[in-house]
């Protein structure tokens, strides 16, 4: 493989991409993640997430009208998933993050903050089967969920609501 070594800035008109390639044939090229992509705006519904239009974005998430699911990708180590509410208010309805299922299961956790100011906690995930994330009633979140490997993410952040965010298995 080779390296480019740049003196000076560097300029791209659509971000940069992180990509991977089969190490036996030397083809398939799979890409990981774009960096410095606009963000991406979901609309209100359910997203199936893609390493190519998602990966290394900022992710929107609405104020939904019912609660809404995200299913990630397989993991792959290098992707990253960047979620931050977009509501101008309180959302009355929950955001759901989950992996493609059980067998992929997220590591870490969130620290939540209530809104009415009487706690500050950690959430943490059980490390070895939860593959889902619930934001209950969100006023804000900026959630980073990153693949450490073809089984695992990696998921840190903060969740604002009068509610705690919760880990489960799908």
């Amino acid at each position: 493989m080779a390296n480019t070594t740049f003196n000076g800035p560097v300029r791209s008109e659509n971000g940069f991409k992180s990509i991977s390639k089969d190490g036996t044939s030397g083809g398939a090229i799979t890409e990981i993640t774009t960096y410095g992509g606009a963000p991406v705006s979901f609309s209100d519904g359910n997203v199936t997430l893609t390493n190519a239009t998602h990966s290394g974005r900022v992710l929107l998430v609405p104020d939904g009208g019912q609660d809404n699911t995200y299913t990630l990708p397989a993991p792959v180590a290098g992707s990253m998933f960047r979620f931050v509410y977009a509501g101008g208010a309180a959302d009355a309805t929950d955001a759901i993050i989950v992996t493609p299922g059980n067998t992929n299961f997220y590591i870490g956790g969130v620290t939540f903050l209530d809104t009415d100011g009487n706690e500050v906690s950690s959430v943490f995930s059980d490390g070895n089967s939860n593959s889902s994330i619930q934001f209950n009633v969100p006023a804000g979140f900026d959630v980073t969920i990153m693949g450490i490997d073809t089984t695992n993410y990696q998921i840190f952040g903060n969740v604002t609501s009068t509610t705690a965010p919760a880990f489960a298995d799908q």
